[in-house]
């Protein structure tokens, strides 16, 4: 009857052991798998970041551009009205030698 015993101990004894190491086994695999999540959120947030840095990039060369626009517009306006006054007073020199 002893024997017995002894064998359903060891019989317990390795089911228990076999349980355990199951249950290591599934959670190695669980963390194995968040760190390869993890490592493809780390590589997201680089390349998010990477385009964050590229777009502040664009919109400071789009910035430029605009200024440089307006600049640009304001010259224009400047030539129009100096075109304006020139014609304005070859106008006013023809209806002289035309009232002459």
């Amino acid at each position: 009857m002893n024997t017995k015993v002894q064998t359903a101990i060891k019989v317990s004894a390795i089911a228990l052991a076999m349980v355990l190491a199951t249950g290591c086994t599934g959670l190695q695999n669980q963390i194995d798998a968040l760190e390869t999540k993890v490592g493809q959120l780390e590589q997201q947030v680089a390349s998010a970041n990477a385009n964050s840095a590229n777009a502040s990039t664009a919109l400071q060369a789009a910035e430029a551009a605009q200024a440089t626009a307006d600049e640009a517009l304001v010259v224009a306006a400047e030539g129009i009205a100096c075109c304006d006054a020139t014609n304005e007073k070859i106008d006013r020199m023809f209806q002289r030698s035309q009232s002459k």
